[in-house]
């Protein structure tokens, strides 16, 4: 997943920074993806990029529920919107590679206005399918591109379990077919949304060889404020999620002073939810 040994020498790890791979694909500022996987043996070479959401298991939605029935909420933002289009566009990154796409996403009727909910309603179901459609075409090429770390606790208290860490990958498909499974409501909803945001990026690829992410999500609002993409809660997670690691984590409580080093615990913050957690657990690190 990483591209190389996360152990080598060579490994780097920086984060909150851009990710060259994919700023060929969109205009504008360069968006800072939260961690690039390098090889500093080749002159710092970029190997991945990925978004991290570290999210509480359980969440509201499933605290009072068994151990295998909880689940994690997950909220994405516009920037991850733009990293997935991007993902998907480095499976088409040549000219044939583009009249491909655009072969797959021509299946949607011309919409005069683009910015208006009711011009783009009527035609919704066409542009899901036509996303699907090039889901489907790159399924065997499908890359990582959101690390879910879980932190879990007792229920609802705020005191972590004895398992409680662990971590899950998301395949930039696998985001996207999440949000598309939970656009079924009528109307136009912040996942449908998020499936227009996706087809005008990769459309505009095709056509012109890059997309303009910032001006796609400011015009493409439909009433609905543009601090998220989309969010799903533990109960809609839980199906895909659920296993032995999300049941019983593999990192033990006592295992994480061998992860936090050097006193680290002392520069954590507080008002973070779980810095909050291993503030408040000062024997972890006895």
């Amino acid at each position: 997943m990483l591209g190389m040994d996360p152990l080598d020498e060579n490994t780097y790890y920086n984060y909150e920074a851009g990710f060259a791979p994919y700023e060929d694909f969109y205009v504008g500022d360069r968006e800072k993806i939260d961690l690039v996987v390098a090889d500093k043996s080749n002159r710092n070479m970029p190997l991945v990029g990925l978004e991290i959401k570290l999210t509480a298991l359980p969440d509201n939605s499933t605290k009072n529920r068994e151990n295998s029935e909880q689940g994690c909420e997950i909220v994405v933002r516009p920037p991850t919107i733009c990293f997935l289009a991007c993902s998907i566009c480095s499976c088409y990154p040549t000219g044939e590679g583009r009249d491909r796409l655009r072969n797959l996403l021509n299946s949607v009727p011309q919409i005069n206005h683009w910015e208006e909910a009711d011009e783009v309603s009527p035609h919704y179901d066409k542009i899901e399918a036509a996303v699907l459609a090039v889901s489907n075409d790159m399924q065997d090429r499908q890359k990582p591109l959101v690390l879910q770390p879980i932190w879990k606790t007792e229920g609802a208290k705020m005191r972590l379990a004895e398992d409680c860490l662990d971590c899950f990958v998301w395949s930039d498909l696998a985001l996207l077919n999440l949000c598309i499974a939970q656009t079924g409501t009528p109307g136009m909803s912040r996942f449908k949304r998020t499936v227009i945001w996706t087809y005008r990026m990769l459309f505009d690829y095709s056509v012109y060889g890059q997309f303009d992410y910032v001006r796609i999500i400011k015009l493409h609002s439909y009433d609905f404020a543009n601090d998220k993409a989309f969010a799903v809660n533990g109960a809609i997670t839980n199906p895909y999620l659920k296993s032995r690691e999300l049941i019983c984590p593999r990192i033990k409580r006592q295992e994480i002073k061998y992860i936090i080093l050097g006193g680290g615990q002392k520069f954590l913050s507080p008002e973070r939810r779980f810095d909050a957690v291993l503030a408040a657990s000062p024997e972890i690190f006895e």
